[in-house]
């Protein structure tokens, strides 16, 4: 228990699961079109004055590290799109306790890591249109790793998915990548049958020259997915078979290791290692410790969540670190979410929300809560 307050260091839902990993959305834009994400022609984006600033960002992510939060995400959206993110890089890690005075890539005396830091973990999902020209002030502000988002190896097929022919773009922000010095790349692919699903070979060797592990995802059904059928999923068991008949016997490595992560990691007989985010077919609620912030606030409990705690009306009011920890802890352990078990279970399984929905609540949009 926390001494001053009486909010336990480290909440437990319902089902015993903890509060360990924070998404955090910090833009609900995006520069491409993905057919499973952003399929419409139209949508309805978050007023501005709405979107929390980087302060109030970073002040909500040192109240969820007070609770035990020690691994954070940047997602969208496209979260490139925020300008000067690297800012916001940089005070996450302060707030987080990992460095004692300037932080990375700031002028004056030379920061200094510290022995125990509340933040292990900072991490940034993006497409890479953008990433050739911020590799590098991101990894000076001390960001860990970077996951692209990169679905096809095929200029066509990229043009057709995501409504933009931008490939190139997103090899150079690989590039950048590497370039910066950034030792922990990884390639998210979603998988779709009659798509993409002749690409899973080609991807893991691209994966081998850009020197990235790929995961595999399914295409799941959550958020703007509203051309989604469960026709075009490729479950992970039928994804190993098509790899196995291609590389040979193919090994479980465990999950990822930096803490209770979706993927399901493989090895192949030579040693280089995939993953597999089986979250259609095979769910991992029970061990899911991930929470996610919208770019207004909204402190959602599952992807597949149909409400939130509004943490932006808190913090704009004024109230103290110690309400805003009571607000989460209540919510958190209040949490029973199952979201994908659920939709496992379900007969004549469709797309989750309707277009007309998604218009009149646009928080239930996959690029305002984050991936």
């Amino acid at each position: 228990m926390s001494l001053q307050s009486g909010i336990p260091a480290a909440a437990l839902d319902a089902f015993g699961r903890s509060l360990g990993s924070l998404r955090v959305s910090v833009t609900d834009r995006c520069n491409l079109r993905c057919r499973y994400c952003m399929p419409e022609e139209e949508y309805v984006w978050l007023e501005r004055d709405e979107i929390l600033t980087f302060e109030e960002i970073a002040r909500l992510a040192g109240v969820f590290m007070s609770l035990g939060v020690d691994r954070l995400r940047l997602t969208g959206g496209e979260p490139l799109l925020r300008r000067d993110l690297s800012r916001l890089v940089a005070m996450l890690n302060e707030a987080g306790g990992r460095f004692r005075g300037n932080p990375p890539g700031e002028k004056g005396p030379a920061s200094e890591p510290l022995a125990a830091p509340r933040l292990r973990d900072l991490a940034l999902t993006t497409n890479g249109l953008l990433l050739s020209a911020q590799a590098r002030t991101l990894r000076e502000a001390g960001l860990d790793r970077i996951t692209v988002s990169l679905d096809t190896l095929r200029p066509d097929r990229f043009r057709q998915l995501a409504r933009r022919g931008a490939l190139e773009q997103v090899l150079e922000g690989l590039g950048a990548v590497r370039d910066a010095g950034f030792s922990r790349l990884k390639i998210n692919s979603v998988i779709i049958r009659g798509f993409n699903d002749d690409e899973l070979v080609d991807l893991i060797e691209f994966g081998r020259r850009v020197g990235a592990e790929v995961r595999f995802i399914e295409y799941m059904d959550v958020g703007g997915a509203t051309q989604w059928s469960i026709e075009q999923v490729v479950g992970c068991r039928e994804m190993l078979q098509r790899l196995a008949a291609h590389y040979g016997a193919i090994e479980p490595f465990g999950r990822n290791g930096s803490g209770p992560a979706p993927a399901d990691r493989f090895t192949l007989a030579d040693g280089a290692t995939f993953g597999v985010i089986a979250s259609t077919t095979e769910p991992f609620c029970a061990h899911c410790d991930r929470a996610r912030v919208t770019p207004d606030g909204l402190f959602l409990l599952c992807l597949y969540a149909r409400r939130g705690v509004d943490l932006k009306a808190a913090v704009r009011r004024g109230d103290p670190d110690e309400a805003l920890r009571a607000l989460i802890v209540n919510a958190w352990q209040g949490r029973r979410d199952r979201g994908a078990e659920e939709r496992l279970a379900l007969r004549g399984r469709g797309p989750l929300v309707p277009v007309e929905a998604l218009r009149q609540d646009p928080h239930l949009e996959m690029h305002t809560r984050g991936g």
